[in-house]
């Protein structure tokens, strides 16, 4: 047997497995003691610390941490312009798919100005994201949710990639605050 051979390739397989650690290419399994960890390629763009961070964010109840977000100030506004801070803050056990600011800088702004002048369209377009149970990661592989708007949300995918009505990809799911579950989305839904 060539020995020689063999350290070479025994080194260069520890040489690949170093280089795929230093360029964050080798990523390993999360254990089972971890929980519910956020997932999702917008979750990169969450601040790492602050108020607005995930672990800031575990803090507060749920408007109150949408509104440290930088990502979702519209969102934030938009809440605290239909009156709803403190019914979503009062809940519990909620979970809030909850439209970026990129999601509502899709809609014309003229378009979005009216909703928002109109606060009971604006609500039942906000009570349309939330749903009265917690959704985590596990419930969104083929998932059917009654929201507070009284409609009906559907979910599906696997892996990182969930969709929401087949219309809004989920950009960071499974962000905990004090009493929800929040998973960020890149559309605005619209009840039917």
């Amino acid at each position: 047997m060539n020995t020689t051979f063999t350290r070479r390739r025994a080194s260069a397989a520890l040489s690949a497995v170093a280089l795929a650690v230093s360029f964050g290419v080798f990523v390993p399994q999360a254990s089972a003691d971890v929980g519910n960890a956020p997932f999702g390629p917008g979750c990169a763009s969450v601040p790492k610390e602050g108020e607005g961070s995930v672990d800031g964010m575990a803090d507060d109840p749920v408007a109150t941490a949408a509104s440290n977000n930088p990502a979702l100030s519209t969102l934030a506004a938009a809440v605290e312009k239909a009156g709803l801070v403190d019914t979503l803050n009062n809940a519990e056990d909620i979970t809030v798919f909850a439209p970026t600011n990129d999601a509502f800088a899709k809609i014309p702004k003229a378009d979005l100005d009216k909703v928002l002048a109109d606060k009971a369209t604006l609500t039942k377009i906000l009570t349309y994201h939330v749903v009265d149970e917690p959704v985590e990661k596990a419930d969104l592989a083929d998932g059917s949710f009654k929201t507070l708007q009284g409609g009906t949300l559907t979910t599906d995918g696997s892996g990182e990639a969930y969709k929401v009505n087949d219309t809004a990809s989920i950009v960071c799911g499974d962000v905990r605050t004090s009493n929800a579950t929040v998973h960020t989305i890149d559309t605005v839904l619209m009840p039917q």
